[in-house]
């Protein structure tokens, strides 16, 4: 099945069985650009230019397969196989894709006061989240910015954490300096992380994991493979239907193989990670937010439950609360918006945009020729004047003004298993 999928190589080498790709050279051309995803802002990459890359334990098996590796968050990481970029986004978007995101950061917060310790430092409510469930978080520093979004579930030996690979270890060390004496902070360093996204997700994991297709979206449980620990979450970053697994290093190229072999998938690289999570309108951490950006301005309020806003019954108690509930009451002076380009021409970051009236009005953070959405598409910070549904802007691209419009997100919808 995978081999009925065409090719179009970062190097513009596009298999000519692809019908309407006029511009396969533009999106390979715009994802290399954009897969440059090192956050800017995040201290933890600073390492001297000698320094060996990092591997994950699925390294050697990326070389095997014949990706392209990279640098990316201090490891070595395959951007693209040889099927290449734009087949990877459109197998993950029609089967199943497989991804290697062991270089994010994994730890436990334990002890019977680990959810609470939690609620100090992200304004999300943990306390509240049940058994076998995940949520969606932010670490924020004491003026509100936003340190690195996060994804935690509740499990039976405490508090699962997932963060970003650039930020780990800064964020390690945070999460310990402050609440360390609270709960028992364990970094899973040993521990590797695969992704299995899209619509046939369900039925290659369930032949080999039996009962995760009675999982819904943002479930998490545990289960056992070949007498490998497994911690299983429906989630990801595609907006597609799949799975998080976290597992010990020593079963995870067995699993990727295994995983591999199922006819519904094949190997994908952060080219289309990249491509696939804009179209689902979801934040790159150091592009679309940073420590300098808010919640507010980021459009990220909906991961704030009533229960930690202003009148809540734990209203604030976490780092930046004060900041935020300012910002709030005054008011964000940018937001995120998504952009659609009226004109084939891909619009990347960091892009400066005018109103119609040719007065600035902000910038583009990320921005590509989408695969599946099939038009450019670009996320900004613009003024609110400038955020409505329809308003028109336009992007500088080498001396020429792009026409553009503020459209909704996601570009592409969503499609996870939710609950009837």
């Amino acid at each position: 099945m995978r081999r009925q999928v065409s090719a179009l190589n970062l190097s513009g080498k596009a298999d000519n069985r692809v019908p309407g790709l006029l511009c396969a050279l533009c999106i390979a051309h715009c994802i290399w650009q954009a897969v440059r995803l090192e956050p800017r802002l995040s201290e933890p990459q600073s390492a001297p230019a000698a320094a060996p890359l990092l591997r994950t334990p699925l390294y050697d098996l990326h070389v095997t397969l014949g990706a392209r590796m990279v640098p990316f968050a201090l490891y070595s990481m395959p951007v693209q196989y040889p099927a290449g970029v734009l087949a990877e986004h459109l197998h993950t978007r029609a089967q199943a894709g497989l991804f290697d995101v062991s270089h994010m950061g994994q730890l436990l917060l334990s002890g019977p006061q680990a959810a609470q310790a939690f609620e100090q430092l992200v304004p999300v409510d943990v306390i509240g989240l049940a058994p076998g469930r995940q949520r969606y978080g932010m670490l924020l520093n004491a003026q509100g910015g936003i340190l690195d979004d996060l994804m935690f579930s509740r499990r039976e030996d405490g508090i699962f954490v997932v963060v970003n690979g650039a930020c780990k270890q800064a964020d390690i060390a945070h999460i310990q300096a402050h609440i360390g004496a609270q709960c028992t902070v364990t970094p899973l360093p040993e521990h590797a992380l695969l992704a299995l996204q899209g619509p046939a997700a369900v039925t290659a994991l369930q032949r080999l994991v039996p009962g995760v297709q009675a999982m819904v979206f943002m479930d998490g449980a545990s289960f056992s493979w070949q007498g490998h620990a497994l911690y299983i979450t429906r989630s990801g970053y595609t907006g597609e239907d799949g799975f998080e697994i976290s597992l010990h290093q020593d079963g995870a190229r067995a699993l990727a193989e295994a995983l591999l072999a199922q006819p519904e998938v094949m190997p994908i690289g952060l080219g289309a990670r990249n491509s696939l999570r804009l179209e689902a309108g979801l934040c790159l951490y150091g592009n679309d937010m940073d420590a300098a950006t808010t919640p507010l301005e980021a459009q990220l309020m909906w991961a704030i439950q009533k229960v930690r806003r202003e009148g809540g019954a734990r209203a604030g108690g976490f780092m930046g609360a004060e900041a935020l509930f300012a910002h709030m009451q005054q008011g964000a002076g940018r937001v995120r918006v998504g952009l659609k380009a009226l004109e084939r021409i891909p619009v990347r970051e960091p892009t400066a945009l005018e109103d119609a009236h040719g007065q600035s009005a902000g910038a583009v953070c990320s921005g590509l020729l989408g695969p599946s959405a099939d038009v450019p598409i670009a996320m900004a910070y613009v003024p609110p004047a400038c955020a409505a549904i329809g308003t028109p802007l336009f992007a500088l691209v080498r001396g020429k003004r792009v026409p553009m419009e503020v459209c909704a997100m996601p570009f592409v919808p969503h499609k996870y298993r939710r609950a009837a």
